[in-house]
């Protein structure tokens, strides 16, 4: 089976300073990965540098076979909230909109058919009713639920989001979660930068453990591991240790 994704030897520095180190994986179609490691480890670059929205020293990485230049159209990506200007002035329909146009021709315009799909996808995250209010009066579950629509209107195969967790309610995250198992139960492949260790059992099939360079990869079992977690964090987890013991 072609991987959906495949990274060799990627090298990321900034100023001269390492940021990632000869990361190496590959991840299958349909899977739904957590990213986690440390403050400052290269989770959010390492995603900007697939997306090839930085450079890289060095590194090869393909999707479905490809360079990110030829299937970047089937590629969605929902950035960390603190990176968006929340006071544009934009309503939330025309938001969503924008996840049509990698699918449109040249100085085409969305029509009625890309409208239905955008009011489809606003109700799939709860939030048709708010289609036009302005982005920036909503709260920040509900604009992270807002941007997850968009991801959903550009019908991608691979979902990259970082951080789509912080600052935001419970129920807009349960949300957001069910929505991302969705994809992956059909066939989609969904990377995730994500911190919170408690839930990373919970919410994803495989796990990509960074601190610069790459630490622990595969499915959750494997990788979530209270030795392994302590090489990436320099501390130890003897809360997994106890549940290593009991399974």
């Amino acid at each position: 089976m072609l991987s959906a994704i495949t990274v060799r030897n990627l090298n990321v520095s900034y100023h001269g300073n390492d940021a990632i180190q000869n990361v190496s994986f590959s991840v299958s179609p349909g899977k739904l990965v957590g990213i986690i490691g440390p403050n400052g480890a290269g989770k959010s670059t390492l995603l900007k540098a697939l997306l090839e929205l930085i450079p890289r020293d060095t590194g090869e990485i393909q999707m479905n076979g490809k360079g990110i230049s030829e299937i970047r159209k089937h590629v969605a990506y929902v950035p960390q909230r603190s990176n968006i200007d929340w006071d544009f002035p934009i309503t939330v329909i025309d938001t969503v909109l924008l996840g049509t146009y990698p699918n449109l021709g040249i100085f085409q315009r969305p029509k009625k058919k890309e409208k239905a799909l955008a009011y489809d996808c606003l109700q799939k995250v709860g939030m048709g009713d708010y289609a036009n209010r302005q982005i920036g009066e909503l709260s920040g579950g509900q604009q992270q639920r807002v941007f997850m629509a968009r991801a959903l209107a550009q019908q991608a195969d691979i979902f990259f989001l970082d951080e789509p967790f912080v600052g935001i309610d419970v129920s807009s995250e349960k949300a957001i979660v069910n929505i991302l198992k969705e994809l992956r139960d059909g066939g989609k492949t969904v990377l995730v930068v994500h911190h919170d260790l408690n839930k990373a059992n919970d919410y994803f099939d495989e796990l990509i453990l960074l601190n610069k360079e790459l630490i622990g990869v595969g499915e959750v079992e494997k990788v979530f591991r209270s030795e392994i977690l302590a090489k990436a964090y320099n501390t130890q987890f003897p809360f997994l240790k106890e549940m290593e013991v009991q399974m």
